[in-house]
């Protein structure tokens, strides 16, 4: 089973989120188990504005391709360069030097991270509760 850091906030379709400024966006280590290892990222670019919820890239797998959801409203601020080179540092470090990219989320609108789950709710998820 998949350790689920407390400090970090996660999306039903296993993305998780960090509450810093910009805020990195990663894989759940429950995802990238599930997937296998990955050998191709389609992410989106610095600039690119993304939708709560909507498709914002695509995760290839040995196993499967694997749509990335956008877990917040904003503008991606950067992308993790290492993934480029290396796309299986995602199965060795999810929650480190795996993350895939930042977003600025507008100040406005209220607290869109505390809208996503908490590590409790979301091992709930996983297990299926």
């Amino acid at each position: 089973m998949s350790t689920i850091p407390s400090h970090l906030r996660y999306s039903a379709e296993h993305e998780w989120v960090d509450e810093s400024s910009p805020v990195k966006v990663g894989l759940s280590a429950v995802a990238a188990d599930s997937l296998g290892d990955v050998v191709y990222l389609d992410l989106p670019e610095a600039g690119s504005s993304i939708t709560a919820g909507e498709v914002c890239g695509e995760v290839e797998s040995t196993k499967s391709v694997s749509d990335v959801y956008a877990p917040v409203a904003g503008v991606v601020a950067a992308v993790n360069d290492v993934l480029d080179g290396a796309p299986e540092t995602i199965n060795a470090d999810p929650y480190g030097t795996g993350w895939l990219f930042e977003i600025s989320v507008p100040g406005e609108g209220g607290d869109p991270i505390g809208a996503l789950l908490d590590a409790d709710a979301y091992q709930a998820l996983v297990d299926g509760s």
